[in-house]
């Protein structure tokens, strides 16, 4: 099997040896980096791996998912807080930015993080210090910073989801990292790297038919190596010694062409608004309202689906309110 040379990725397409020499060229810089593409296509790996190669290893890495936090919560996640600032603040905090100096402080989903306090994240950026909320000394920090997100960055600068000044703070040097869709020559290495490490787990020594590496290579993995990943997770724990293509598990219009180009074609000429809208309704039909399998599908956090949901429900059209409302009841 072939890998990369960059620990835990793989893969051998023209996309990935791009990737890799992306990588190569940047990680001993301190550059600040914004990694973006799909939901799945392994961005903290790549953040990761960029560390690794740093001259900053031997410090931390420490992952920020900013869609996960309110305004409130960035704040002192972020930046810290003193003892008494607020109520309920009985110590001192030492945030990421803090617990991050020396190392690489990554910012996952930057583009769900609120606009307002986007500002406050510039200030700390361009002058490498901040402040602890409720403090008034200025801490210097020495920070390597790696953004990531699932959008078109220029898009989001577009819709108002990032701002100008911060987008050309983040694309110092931006890296794209390719759909799994694009590089189906290294679906099957995957599903083999899947397989080995669920098999040293479980000490099990199971492997792929041909029928399943068939099903495997033509299948489009809308969620690229995540869904990947968890449909080998699935089939092996079906399977006995042998994976076979009818151990996977496979969505209802998987195999209905039909289903699919009618409703791709469905979205073409819609906003991007109502295009995520729809998607966000339809997979939470399809999983009949389980919120939390809606958004591991999505690849968005619990806490930004319930974001949308209540942005459907407050601004969007009468029927898709009342069907936010249904799920909610």
């Amino acid at each position: 099997m072939k890998y990369s040379g960059i620990k835990q990725i793989v893969g051998t397409s023209k996309g990935m040896r791009s990737l890799y020499k992306a990588i190569k060229k940047v990680a001993p810089l301190d550059a600040t980096v914004l990694l973006y593409g799909e939901s799945g296509t392994g961005k903290e790996l790549v953040a990761r791996a960029i560390h690794g190669l740093s001259n900053r290893h031997k410090g931390p890495f420490l992952p920020v998912n900013c869609g996960a936090l309110s305004s409130d919560l960035l704040n002192t996640e972020l930046f810290g807080h003193e003892r008494g600032s607020f109520t309920g603040a009985v110590r001192q905090h030492q945030g990421y930015f803090e617990r991050a100096n020396g190392g690489t402080l990554f910012l996952d989903e930057i583009t769900e993080m609120p606009s307002n306090f986007q500002v406050y994240l510039l200030r700390a950026l361009e002058t490498a210090t901040f402040i602890r909320v409720g403090g008034y000394r200025e801490i210097k920090t020495d920070i390597r910073f790696i953004a990531a997100t699932n959008i078109d960055p220029w898009q989001a600068v577009e819709a108002g989801k990032l701002r100008h000044d911060l987008f050309f703070r983040l694309t110092e040097f931006p890296i794209h990292l390719p759909p799994l869709r694009e590089r189906e020559e290294d679906a099957i290495l995957l599903a083999q790297y899947f397989l080995e490490g669920f098999n040293e787990i479980y000490k099990e020594d199971k492997r792929l038919t041909n029928d399943a590496l068939q099903y495997i290579s033509k299948n489009s993995w809308p969620g690229n190596i995540r869904e990947l990943r968890h449909a080998i997770h699935h089939a092996f724990i079906l399977a006995d010694d042998e994976i076979d293509d009818k151990d996977f598990h496979k969505r209802p219009f998987q195999d209905n062409n039909g289903y699919q180009e009618n409703f791709v074609h469905s979205l073409v000429g819609l906003p991007i608004e109502e295009v995520e809208r729809n998607l966000i309704l339809a997979t939470l039909e399809h999983f009949k309202g389980d919120k939390k399998q809606t958004a591991q599908c999505l690849g968005i956090s619990l806490k930004t689906l319930y974001n949308r949901l209540n942005l459907i429900r407050n601004t969007g059209r009468e029927e898709d309110q009342n069907k936010v409302v249904n799920f909610f009841n």
